[in-house]
């Protein structure tokens, strides 16, 4: 079964300083949902005020984009915290990017937690709770990998009234547990523009995906994940925008 209606979302807003990350200015027109880095992982305060602005410019949703304090591994390494710790320096980075939106007179609207914090917290559900603790603060939604087993987060995020959006990613590779493959795992990352619109159509058309390991398995996904610091990302896009 195909579904009606799919956005794409991709993250957003992660150069920092002099340091230029992705390709945001042609990827921005191509997307529905941005997902914007708030200076754990990457960006600092002139970096998510410019990509709040450029969404504007194009009408496209805002989302917070935490991570791990993580900046000299781009929030790829796990960073051991207490439930607490991690609440609150959630809070803190999704309150940021709230304020630049609110001087903007725009709104935040969702959150979706970047690199091994977005990992972490679809392996242990005590990291999920404390995500979905700090995000109830904020009355918004909660992106993720959409999964097979996914009534254990449902119930977690019922508990605290956030609604949950799940994601699929039309550049990386699944394993046939429907996590995606670690990117240190050879073809856990589709680089070729074909290869990545393949995946889409058969997400698209047959909610399926076929894994690393040759096993198809069903994926329910609202939305559809492409990185923009693949090389290909704008061709990627433009292609996915024609052809769905």
């Amino acid at each position: 079964m195909s579904k009606s209606v799919i956005t794409l979302n991709c993250d957003m807003g992660e150069s920092y300083g002099p340091w230029v990350m992705g390709n945001d200015t042609q990827v921005m027109p191509l997307i529905d949902m941005a997902n914007i880095a708030c200076g754990f992982h990457a960006s600092d305060p002139k970096t998510m005020a410019e990509t709040v602005k450029l969404a504007i410019q194009h009408d496209v949703n805002i989302g917070a984009h935490p991570s791990y304090p993580d900046l000299l591994g781009f929030g790829r390494r796990t960073i051991v915290m207490n439930s607490e710790e991690l609440t609150y320096s959630l809070i803190y980075q999704i309150g940021a990017l709230k304020a630049i939106c609110d001087s903007f007179n725009t709104e935040l609207s969702y959150v979706k937690p970047h690199g091994a914090l977005y990992n972490d917290m679809l392996n242990d559900l005590s990291i999920f709770e404390s995500v979905v603790d700090a995000v109830s603060c904020f009355s918004i939604p909660l992106m993720m990998l959409a999964h097979p087993e996914s009534q254990p987060f449902l119930d977690i995020a019922d508990r605290y009234e956030v609604p949950l959006l799940f994601e699929a990613f039309a550049d990386r590779a699944y394993l046939s547990n429907g996590q995606l493959a670690p990117r240190n795992r050879e073809g856990a990352v589709l680089i070729d523009a074909e290869s990545v619109i393949n995946q889409v159509e058969q997400l698209i058309q047959y909610g399926k995906v076929m894994t690393l390991e040759g096993d198809v398995i069903e994926i329910d996904a609202d939305t559809i994940c492409v990185h923009g610091d693949n090389p290909q990302a704008v061709t990627i896009l433009h292609q996915l925008r024609t052809r769905i």
